[in-house]
């Protein structure tokens, strides 16, 4: 319902039910985010290289999109690959540093603020292992898939209408994957736009029909799971008291 910013929510209720710091948990969070990066930047790059080779025409509104993906792939592909080998070989480097860096503090804060940074390493310590390292690939690749499944099961619904094969629905995914950057609280916002884009452009789908395909997908991988997270958030302990301790206990 709110986002991006939401995205702190379930560090902390993981935290408070497996009684760890909500810093290592935040830690986890970055993993996540730097192999939905990875896996998207991918995708987007399977998708640059179809559309090359196609004779896909593609309308000046999406040209743009196309251009500004190609740096996004290239930029995106070197974050993850420094962030990854940074976090993998020079995490107690960087929390040395980051320690003495702090030293300036009064006595109580830099106790504080030595413990934040040594859960933040701490919550990195599973990509130094090979096995885990490709393991957290391996769950990447299968969420990623249960995606694909979930958009090509959504295109089925209107086979005779819009009749996408699984390589379109990779390539809608490219798209989408970079639009959901955009957030609206409680909408969305680019996913949609960028649905109904693809959708008109590349394909020729005419826009009011283009328009239900992205609201339905819309509602059906997002608005759905809304009504069940909510109950299950307040079962775990969310409330808006324990939202206001996030900061609180991220420094405790």
């Amino acid at each position: 319902l709110f986002g991006r910013a939401a995205d702190f929510v379930w560090p902390y209720l993981i935290a408070v039910k497996e009684k760890v710091p909500v810093t290592s948990q935040l830690a986890c969070w970055l993993l996540e985010r730097i192999f939905d990066l990875l896996m998207a930047s991918l995708l987007l790059g399977f998708v640059l290289a179809r559309l090359q080779s196609s004779d896909v025409h593609v309308g000046p509104k999406l040209a743009w999109v196309l251009t500004f993906g190609g740096k996004i792939v290239g930029t995106s592909c070197a974050i993850v690959l420094v962030a990854l080998l940074s976090l993998r070989h020079f995490a107690e480097l960087a929390r040395r540093r980051l320690i003495a860096a702090a030293g300036w503090l009064p006595a109580r804060w830099f106790g504080r603020t030595e413990k934040l940074i040594g859960a933040l390493v701490k919550g990195l310590e599973s990509i130094r292992s090979d096995s885990a390292l490709l393991l957290i690939f391996v769950y990447s690749v299968l969420e990623w898939a249960l995606i694909a499944l979930c958009y090509w099961c959504v295109a089925q619904a209107f086979v005779g209408v819009i009749n996408l094969t699984i390589v379109d629905i990779l390539i809608l995914m490219g798209f989408v994957s970079f639009g959901g950057v955009i957030q609206i609280p409680g909408v969305g916002g680019g996913t949609q736009v960028v649905a109904i884009l693809v959708l008109t452009e590349l394909y020729g789908i005419r826009v009011e029909l283009a328009m239900t395909f992205a609201l339905i997908l819309w509602t059906l991988t997002f608005v759905a799971i809304v009504p069940v997270g909510l109950g299950l958030a307040v079962k775990e302990g969310l409330d808006w008291h324990s939202l206001r301790q996030i900061g609180r206990e991220a420094v405790e």
